[in-house]
């Protein structure tokens, strides 16, 4: 999935809380966390432009691509 295709026109939505990160999802489904330790003094909506958390999108795209690139392809 390319970044464009995640934030462009997109809402994220918070979905669920777990080990100390929100879960939001955008529009066309790509679920990511947002740690709290960053929050700060921050507020963050139970509905964001996705643009705005384009940082936490970003990471979690950057970690599930190299976790895929990781796996043993079938017959290696």
């Amino acid at each position: 999935m390319n970044i464009k295709d995640i934030v462009k026109g997109q809402n994220a939505h918070f979905v669920f809380y777990r080990d100390k990160a929100l879960f939001y999802e955008t529009d066309n489904g790509f679920q990511f966390p947002v740690p709290i330790g960053d929050a700060g003094s921050a507020t963050f909506n139970s509905e964001e432009k996705a643009i705005l958390l384009m940082r936490y999108i970003r990471k979690h795209l950057a970690q599930t691509q190299a976790a895929k690139s990781e796996q043993v392809q079938p017959g290696s």
